[in-house]
């Protein structure tokens, strides 16, 4: 995880506790992840909505895949390719740039992140 960059080229900072990839609470994206987990989302009811209508229900709790389940405000490391798909549909959460991997630009423009920056609330 050292000296890993956000999307800004700064060092990537804490998302949250046990999230991510590799549950370490950064949304670094490790050669094992083929779904690029970089996307630090504070996550909110319309967007809990929209990924369990999709098929992947993130308020559960799944104990035997250390996954907690998510409520509203939790902060979470979303697949680049699934907060795009929310984008597109109109209920993608606010992100924490500061803890979005530089990963998610290879998907998503750093302008389109700048729109939804939990500091642009």
């Amino acid at each position: 995880m050292a000296n890993e960059k956000n999307v800004y080229g700064r060092p990537l900072q804490l998302c949250c506790g046990n999230t991510g990839f590799t549950r370490e609470g950064f949304c670094y994206v490790p050669d094992a992840d083929i779904g690029n987990h970089s996307v630090c989302a504070i996550v909110d009811e319309p967007f809990l909505a929209y990924s369990a209508e999709r098929g992947n229900d993130l308020i559960t709790p799944r104990p035997d895949m250390m996954f907690p389940g998510l409520t509203p405000g939790d902060r979470w490391c979303l697949c680049a390719a699934r907060w795009l798909e929310a984008y597109h549909a109109g209920v993608a959460p606010r992100i924490n740039l500061e803890a979005t991997h530089h990963k998610a630009l290879d998907l998503i423009p750093l302008e389109t992140l700048e729109i939804y920056s939990s500091k642009a609330l």
